[in-house]
């Protein structure tokens, strides 16, 4: 069972969570884009409108937090939110942490007084899109060239949203 913990409202996000979550990100997206350092997790998500939200194995009985298994980072501005990044360790994808973080986000987004939920997504990132589309994201357009690859080839982005 996978115990979804939020994280935020810590102003700043503590340091150990943000070097834990960029090294996360680092192995999810290892060869695919340049992971996020923990400064810049730290600065997106402040706790006013940046937030995270991370998933770790529920352990009640350690008496040390688990290594975290993922994270969503999102933020919320009036009645718009965007998810930013979600990140599942490679060893724990497949286990449905991404639905339950990205189901996660949306319920804070909405407690917020979000209506709507906009992300980027690569074309090419099939998990991903399959996540979303089953959590009832449509496309609405396409950011050509938005990613940049780190052998520098470019790969369109497709722009989806939901209502919340």
């Amino acid at each position: 069972m996978t115990a979804l913990t939020l994280d935020i409202p810590h102003s700043p996000l503590p340091p150990g969570v943000a070097l834990e979550a960029a090294a996360l990100h680092a192995a999810a997206f290892e060869g695919l884009e340049r992971p996020y350092s923990a400064a810049e997790l730290a600065a997106i998500c402040d706790g006013r409108t940046g937030f995270l939200l991370t998933a770790s194995d529920a352990a009640p009985d350690l008496p040390v937090q688990p290594p975290l298994v993922g994270f969503v980072a999102f933020r919320v501005v009036e009645d718009d939110a965007e998810i930013l990044v979600v990140a599942v360790a490679p060893t724990d994808q497949r286990r449905g942490i991404g639905t339950q973080l990205v189901a996660a986000a949306e319920d804070r987004a909405r407690e917020l007084g979000a209506e709507r939920m906009f992300l980027e997504v690569a074309e090419t990132n099939h998990p991903a899109r399959a996540l979303y589309l089953g959590a009832g994201y449509a496309e609405m357009g396409r950011r050509k060239h938005y990613y940049r690859r780190p052998n520098g080839q470019r790969e369109d982005a497709l722009m989806l949203h939901r209502r919340l």
